[in-house]
């Protein structure tokens, strides 16, 4: 369906209670169709993405936009398996978690279930939008989609054949509808009554645009600043392999190295790296340590700047930094990257074994290139983006400004404990009720007289940051009394 972001919220609400009842033969049905439909009318869709491709040359936009706008018959293929996958892999609704005995006769299940409606707002790339939807579909939520209007007649191709997809295999009415215009974006911000989730694609500033103008949970997908760490000792062919790689094979990706680091140890292994990626045709900026070495090895460089070091370049450009020690080069990453997927080069389990402990990135690899940070290739089969932000910490921070009253206090606290750490958010306001205090984790629980989703309340959002926080090995409690509320995650 289409139409405006209040009439597609409100319908996706009521779809999502049949979506998430809905059997998984149905919903495996509507996957194995949506891969037929996308062979059957793949030349509406290349033809759709002509129009695209012609007015955004037209109107000048980067060829790295470019180059994710094109929806040729590689991507096709792309989208295709992975939904074909997606329709094989086993059902992950009614999945059991947790089977415990309380007292005699008294038996807690908790089992997996829909999240509900799921909002997706993403950039220049319309293979997204099968990716998101076939996925949604699979777990059985609703999916409102909004890509970008530099590919708006792509994204309706493809928007129609996943919604017939839907029809032909008796789908709810609403389960999924494209959103076009800005105002719909708008609109779906407010939506925090009908709308679950939030996930946007896209920059850096798009993401925080997004989180500071919704009272929405947000899943963040935010820009690939990815780093390929050369450790001491390294193999210089291994190196100058992974580095080609990993800059080359697909500028325009979020999982492309941006910055090269290289141990002052590791001379061969740059020099090796760096002469093959210049004959790749990428440019190299450098530090000045680098850029003594490489031209002493006859291999052409520029000067980089304080802010190439956190710039996605999406293009044929690499900065490269010498660093002193592994520490440093995790610093430097930690620091300047974007926390997607870093990827280090080296022969020794004591170095790899730190560098995957302290870097705080969403994928971390050893000898291996970071375009391998992918959905399909992981065997997820789809995938909606990259999580690279701290949800629960964000959820926790929401609560505690949305309850701490006019000139009231918060405190945020960091503090080791043991060979872990506990992180604390607390805050000033009418405390939570002795009551409602074991409630508020789950799932549809509000923290609110009416105990109804209309009236603000803490809602799915604390569910998250405990599933979020029990899947990284932490834990986290609330506690509360009149005038204080203190909620605490714990790791390690």
């Amino acid at each position: 369906m289409s139409g405006s972001a209040v009439e597609a919220a409100r319908a996706a609400r009521q779809a999502s209670y049949e979506m998430a009842a809905s059997p998984a033969q149905m919903r495996n049905e509507a996957l194995r169709i949506l891969a037929q439909l996308l062979g059957e009318k793949k030349e509406d869709i290349f033809a759709a993405n002509r129009l695209d491709l012609e007015k955004a040359e037209a109107e000048g936009l980067a060829a790295p936009a470019l180059a994710r706008l094109r929806f040729d018959g590689h991507k096709l293929e792309d989208v295709t398996r992975g939904v074909t996958a997606l329709s094989q892999m086993e059902d992950p609704i009614g999945q059991m978690q947790i089977h415990r005995e309380l007292a005699d006769g008294l038996v807690l299940r908790r089992v997996s279930c829909p999240i509900g409606v799921v909002g997706v707002i993403f950039e220049s790339r319309p293979d997204a939008l099968v990716q998101i939807g076939s996925l949604c579909l699979k777990s059985g939520n609703c999916v409102l989609l909004k890509g970008g209007s530099e590919a708006a007649e792509t994204n309706r191709a493809l928007f129609e054949v996943l919604a017939e997809a839907g029809r032909r295999a008796g789908l709810p009415d609403g389960w999924a509808a494209l959103l076009e215009t800005r105002a719909d974006v708008a609109e779906l911000l407010a939506m925090d009554e009908d709308v679950d989730l939030l996930i946007p694609r896209g920059s850096g500033a798009f993401v925080r645009y997004i989180m500071d103008h919704t009272r929405i949970p947000v899943l963040g997908h935010s820009e690939g600043v990815c780093h390929l760490y050369l450790d001491a000792g390294c193999d210089p062919k291994t190196a100058a392999n992974l580095a080609v790689d990993a800059k080359t094979q697909y500028v325009s990706a979020c999982n492309t190295i941006e910055t090269l680091l290289w141990h002052r140890e590791a001379a061969a292994a740059l020099i090796a790296s760096a002469a093959a990626l210049h004959q790749a045709g990428v440019k190299l900026l450098a530090d000045e340590a680098t850029q003594q070495t490489l031209r002493k090895a006859g291999v052409p460089c520029e000067a980089a700047e304080e802010k190439d070091w956190h710039t996605e370049y999406l293009a044929l450009t690499l900065s490269i930094r010498c660093v002193g020690s592994l520490k440093e080069a995790i610093s430097h990453i930690n620091r300047y990257g974007s926390h997607h997927t870093d990827a280090i080069v080296t022969d020794s389990e004591e170095a790899w074994q730190r560098f995957a402990a302290l870097v705080d990135s969403a994928g971390v690899y050893r000898n291996c290139s970071t375009r391998f940070a992918d959905g399909y290739r992981y065997g997820f089969g789809a995938e909606v983006g990259i999580a690279t932000g701290r949800l629960h910490a964000l959820i926790l921070l929401d609560n505690a400004l949305k309850y701490s009253e006019e000139g009231g206090l918060l405190r945020l606290t960091l503090k080791a404990k043991g060979k872990g750490a506990e992180f604390a958010v607390s805050n000033t306001g009418p405390g939570i009720g002795a009551a409602d205090l074991p409630h508020l984790f789950e799932r549809f629980w509000r923290a609110d007289e009416s105990h109804d989703r209309r009236v603000d309340g803490s809602g799915l959002g604390l569910a998250i940051a405990k599933e979020l926080a029990e899947a990284n090995g932490a834990k986290i409690r609330a506690e509360s009394r009149r005038g204080l509320t203190v909620f605490t995650v714990t790791l390690g």
